[in-house]
């Protein structure tokens, strides 16, 4: 029972029971209690994603909650056999259409710019390099096991048929990344912020607007832009384009992009994330039902690959980015 450890640990008393977007959680007093799994997290980890919720909070962003410590100081609190933390925030209103998402994320990342002290725990800045290279050489060698042998069902077959493709893009990826570091100037916009793992339309859906601690990262702001555009084009390959112009022309109200965003941007769409996660969570699944399921998402990953060509190659024109007065690259095989 969740509600005892919150009387238990936390000295609460919480009579109603809710759900609020995914979270369990609990109503008292004008305040709503949500309860987070805070599997594979250390208190260190907590005290960062803590300082940065104040951080935010303290620049007015509402829907920011509190990480809250039990009595006994900690933000992480055993019951049985789980690690769950209780993050508090201000009896919530239903919010109504999602209006102005770019223009709110770019508020959200202004704020998180501001950050007085230095991350460690959660920072990702200057790591994707490294980061996309350790995934390709761990695929590689998965892929170099199989090939002299004959594939076990059709998810292998369809692996090893277009693992040199996805390496390409990702080759792609690392010297686009690479020369951007090489060739541009990051601006003073271009420091660290408050980012999400996965930024995406459901980040701050639900019937609340919530923004949950456990889906941050310090990263520069390309990584959410990028990651709501590849996640919008996925959604619906057929009308993503007017989408992307507004949310690009919302998000530069409030702060506009340099070449160097852009480019970074550019360099993680290219990465095919989307391909990585698939091959990467069938093999660490011992589900038949869900290989089946990451087996239909392979395919349709395969057969949407000309049209994801299409979609980098137009990305710069639809987002409405300046390409000839900042000079951004294009990648030419993309364009014969």
């Amino acid at each position: 029972m969740l509600s005892k450890m919150l009387e238990t640990h936390y000295g609460m008393v919480a009579k109603e029971q809710v759900k609020i977007n995914s979270f369990d959680a609990f109503k008292g007093a004008g305040w709503v209690y949500l309860i987070a799994n805070s599997r594979g997290r250390s208190e260190e980890d907590l005290k960062e994603l803590n300082s940065l919720s104040q951080h935010l909070r303290s620049y007015g962003d509402q829907n920011v909650p509190m990480i809250l410590p039990s009595k006994d100081g900690k933000f992480i609190t055993a019951w049985e056999g789980q690690n769950y933390s209780v993050f508090a925030i201000r009896e919530v209103e239903r919010q109504h259409r999602q209006t102005k998402l770019g223009r709110k994320l770019a508020k959200f990342h202004e704020r998180g710019r501001r950050v007085p002290f230095q991350i460690e725990r959660s920072s990702r800045i200057g790591q994707w390099k490294v980061l996309w290279e350790k995934r390709l050489e761990q695929m590689e060698r998965v892929w170099n096991g199989l090939l002299f042998q004959t594939p076990e069902d059709e998810f292998e077959r369809m692996f090893i048929e277009t693992f040199p493709y996805y390496m390409g893009l990702t080759e792609n990826a690392i010297q686009y990344l690479v020369d951007t570091e090489l060739d541009d100037e990051p601006l003073e916009t271009d420091s660290g912020t408050v980012c999400h793992t996965r930024f995406s339309g459901r980040s701050w859906g639900g019937a609340y607007l919530i923004k949950n601690p456990f889906e941050w990262v310090f990263d520069h702001r390309s990584r959410d832009l990028a990651e709501w555009s590849r996640e919008r084009y996925f959604r619906n390959i057929q009308t993503y384009d007017v989408e992307l112009k507004q949310f690009f022309a919302e998000y530069q109200s409030i702060a506009p992009l340099s070449s160097f965003s852009w480019r970074l941007l550019y360099a993680r769409l290219i990465f095919p994330l989307h391909y990585f996660d698939c091959v990467e969570d069938y093999y660490s699944t011992h589900s038949e039902q869900e290989k089946k399921v990451l087996e239909e998402s392979l395919s349709k990953i395969i057969r949407q690959s000309a049209e994801n060509e299409r979609f980098l190659a137009g990305f710069y024109q639809m987002s409405g980015a300046p390409i000839n007065r900042m000079n951004l690259p294009q990648l030419e095989w993309l364009y014969h």
